[in-house]
């Protein structure tokens, strides 16, 4: 917490009003009429305000020496992070010539009346090749692969798996080009064979070759029902895919393969054929980030003096390697010399190109000079000379909580680009945190202090790993169970900041927290801890519950829009970033009651009685849902997830 701060003078309006009112009945008797209406109690009460303002700025001094220390300290302010999420751009049609987007392509959301639209920029290049089937393989569980090139491009009706398929049967399909990061569409013409399965959850799996291996495909869209009919399925190619041999043939592979049917899963009695493909890329994705990117903007001629500033012209900056380019015009021939970001001057020598960068303002400051003790003046870092044009080459303003949009509402394509048709993002925005506010600087400081850079209790490996990662949602570090994990050892739970779809859900996938995120925490914490001391950094446990509910609605209030008001009730209290009681996210470890159902649901708008309510353990990614009970226990390392609830509504008893 922050340090408590003295109050030099706590008297306020009112005291000085009585108080001088009491010197008025000592030094002037004869002034009887004490009422608000007099004029002279209102000077009284004017004095008296001012005053009052006055003894407010003094008490703010402590507040200002706090904020100076802090100053002297180094504590400086977090800027906001920035969202990011992945953009897919679709093409018009199929085109015969790479389609090719530029970095700093321009996408956003809807402008309304009362929201501005907010921008994503690309952060690389993307290509959109043209790619056609150049070859059709067939490969039974362990076997060989058999080419079947000849008879689909003939229009002739070729098994896709084993007569009788086995997990494990693939049919692969040979792209003329790699497609890295583009969704390809396979037209595909089959016959009604492959009885037995669902159509809408077939047993298969879509997979592109890689160099690393073989890696899954996003299925967006697969009309042919398990490769039972004519139709087109969609794939999201991951971004390692290439050209690469199987077996006498080079191609950039996709396969689709078999897979072990799950419990009560339909799987095939006989194999769907095939009589008829063709390929082509009709889209790409790339990575986009919540900012405006500037170049080359001019920031003014240098002074020649040391420890001078400069601002940009957008702040805050996005954090990037470097987060920004800043260029110097030196000699007369004019040409520009690029000067390198440090976090401070201590290791600059006078010569060195160095300066520093307060991403949070966008002010840029260069080397200081400094007297010594001995009454001699040290430089530490590079001045520009008098006169010296200096501009910022590159970087990218923006950030913050209002980049996490919902999935889909990216659909605005800014830059002109030819042959695209539309855009949008197929998953939510994520990543985006407001800037440190100073009331949490004064909270962080003391903790920092303390702390010192090295993860010993608890809080320290909390408050680091919000340190590598500040756009997380929650971190919670638990001492890890000796019996498993051995003597010493920690662990750390992430919980990534999510942005729900429209209607308030969250889906499972969306908590688990990306190798990356994981990575950074590790590796920063990592440096920090204790020799001997063991260290797993890794998402929590999520249980998930379903809730089936019995209630009774007013006769004058609609049972539909009270059975979705129920709804939304369930999800938003048992929700893992902003349930539980507080608001804050369920707690961990914290068991979940029937009772607290039935007290939530009785404060949902139009309910008269809760009849009955029910609790299901469920497994949110098989759906398979346990024996209802009326508590549900968690570990200390588990958070709740809510799954599938049920809730009927009965408008008249």
């Amino acid at each position: 917490m922050a340090l408590p701060t003295p109050n030099l003078d706590d008297r306020q309006f009112q005291q000085f009003v009585d108080d001088a009112k009491r010197f008025i009945q000592q030094r002037a008797p004869e002034w009887t009429d004490h009422n608000v209406s007099d004029p002279g109690i209102t000077l009284v009460e004017a004095v008296a305000y001012m005053t009052d303002q006055l003894v407010y700025r003094l008490n703010r001094v402590p507040d200002k020496n706090y904020l100076s220390f802090l100053d002297l300290l180094g504590v400086t302010l977090f800027p906001p992070s920035a969202a990011r999420a992945d953009v897919t751009f679709w093409l018009s049609a199929a085109q015969t010539e790479p389609v090719r987007l530029p970095t700093g392509t321009e996408v956003a959301t809807q402008r309304t009346e009362t929201q501005e639209a907010v921008v994503f920029t690309t952060e690389r290049d993307l290509t959109v090749p043209p790619c056609s089937l150049r070859r059709v393989l067939r490969q039974e569980n362990k076997g060989s692969p058999q080419d079947r090139t000849s008879a689909v491009l003939g229009t002739t009706d070729v098994p896709a798996f084993a007569a009788k398929p086995q997990p494990g049967d693939v049919l692969l399909f040979g792209l003329s080009a790699a497609v890295p990061d583009c969704a390809v569409v396979l037209a595909l013409d089959s016959r009604v064979d492959g009885v037995g399965v669902d159509p809408r959850q077939p047993p298969l799996a879509w997979e592109a070759r890689t160099a690393a291996g073989w890696e899954p495909c996003d299925v967006d869209e697969d009309t042919t029902g398990g490769l039972n009919r004519a139709g087109e399925v969609i794939l999201h190619v991951p971004g390692g895919h290439t050209l690469s041999q199987l077996g006498q043939h080079e191609a950039g592979w996709l396969r689709c393969r078999v897979l072990e049917p799950a419990r009560n899963q339909p799987f095939y009695a006989a194999t769907p054929t095939i009589r008829s493909a063709a390929a082509y890329t009709i889209g790409g994705t790339v990575r986009a980030v919540h900012a405006v990117e500037v170049r080359d903007e001019r920031l003014g001629e240098s002074s020649g003096a040391p420890g001078q500033r400069m601002r940009l012209g957008q702040a805050p900056i996005v954090a990037d390697d470097p987060p920004l380019e800043v260029e110097v015009a030196e000699g007369g021939d004019g040409g520009w010399q690029t000067w390198r970001i440090v976090s401070d001057f201590a290791a600059s020598g006078a010569a060195d190109r160095h300066l520093t960068v307060d991403a949070t303002t966008g002010e840029i400051t260069f080397g200081p000079s400094v007297r010594q003790p001995d009454g001699s003046l040290r430089q530490f870092g590079a001045v520009p000379a008098k006169g010296a044009v200096v501009r910022a080459a590159r970087y990218r303003a923006g950030g913050g909580r209002g980049g996490n949009v919902s999935r889909g509402r990216l659909q605005v394509l800014r830059s002109s680009i030819p042959y695209i048709a539309r855009v949008e993002n197929r998953e939510a925005a994520r990543g985006g945190i407001d800037g440190e506010t100073v009331e949490e600087a004064k909270v962080r400081a003391p903790i920092a202090l303390r702390a010192q850079e090295r993860a010993v209790t608890s809080r320290d490996y909390e408050e680091l790993a919000r340190q590598a990662a500040p756009e997380t949602a929650r971190i919670m570090c638990l001492g890890a169970e000796s019996d498993t994990d051995g003597e010493g050892a920690v662990r750390v739970l992430v919980v990534p900041r999510a942005v729900s779809d429209p209607g308030g859900r969250l889906r499972f996938e969306q908590l688990v927290p990306e190798d990356e995120l994981l990575a950074r925490v590790t590796r920063h914490l990592d440096e920090r801890r204790p020799l001997g001391t063991r260290l797993a950094v890794g998402p929590p446990y999520y249980q998930g519950v379903s809730v089936t509910a019995t209630l009774h609605a007013y006769r004058s209030v609609s049972a539909q829009e009270v059975r979705a008001a129920a709804l939304d009730s369930l999800y938003a209290y048992l929700d893992p970033l902003s349930g539980g009681a507080e608001g804050s996210g369920w707690p961990f470890g914290r068991p979940l009651r029937a009772g607290e159902i039935f007290a939530a649901l009785q404060r949902v708008p139009g309910v008269e009685l809760v009849d009955e309510v029910e609790l299901c353990p469920a497994d949110p990614l098989t759906g398979r849902r346990g024996e209802p009970t009326d508590r549900i226990e968690l570990t200390g390392s588990a958070l709740l997830f809510p799954y599938d609830h049920r809730v009927r509504v009965i408008g008249d008893r």
